[in-house]
């Protein structure tokens, strides 16, 4: 999967019983990239039929065309923050997004390996749509439910997202993947606890 696109198409398999989140990552006219797929032991399947699945760790692995894994977004067991890691395919640390407490809308910042800031996640309050700032409030990208290109018929359900990073301001691949980690984060950490 190349991480050197500036537009994904996220789409979420959808199941009534489904123990585990998955989602096919596209290009902007439809053509599988990759996958996103939660890797969940038989404990933390019998613990999220009963546990607010907010609390326990997850370990979520995007993929290539051929199953290599590129990166992998792990969050340990949480109360009131998510702190989420992301590690690239040989497991070095290339950065890492934590849930902002009390925001409206709901917000990641989000630091690169070194514990810079690369940019900020934020919601509004009115709807799925979120942006990526920078320290000075000019926006590196969005996350939105819009999609107006070639796929638009692929994403008319509520579980299908686009991702846009502007790469001519974040030239970085891993800092790339990063922000695609916190994107595919909202969905499981933000929006699933209501905010």
């Amino acid at each position: 999967m190349g991480f050197d696109t500036d537009t994904f198409l996220v789409r979420e398999h959808v199941g009534m019983f489904k123990l585990h989140e998955a989602y096919d990552i596209l290009t902007p006219d439809g053509q599988t990239m990759g996958t996103a797929i939660e890797r969940v032991s038989t404990m933390r399947q019998i613990l999220k039929l009963f546990l607010d699945k907010n609390m326990l760790p997850f370990t979520v692995e995007i993929m290539d065309a051929s199953q290599k894994v590129l990166v992998t977004i792990h969050r340990p067991f949480t109360f009131l923050r998510s702190v989420v890691t992301v590690t690239d395919e040989s497991g070095a640390k290339i950065g890492y997004f934590r849930q902002r407490l009390l925001s409206l809308g709901g917000a990641f910042d989000v630091f690169d390996a070194g514990d810079q800031p690369l940019a900020t996640l934020k919601g509004d309050w009115k709807g799925w749509n979120f942006k990526f700032t920078d320290a000075n409030g000019a926006e590196l990208g969005q996350v939105s439910r819009k999609w107006g290109g070639l796929a638009k018929e692929l994403f008319t359900s509520a579980d299908n997202y686009v991702v846009h990073i502007e790469r001519d301001r974040i030239a970085d691949v891993r800092h790339v993947q990063v922000m695609l980690a916190a994107a595919l984060c909202v969905d499981m950490v933000l929006k699933e606890t209501g905010g």
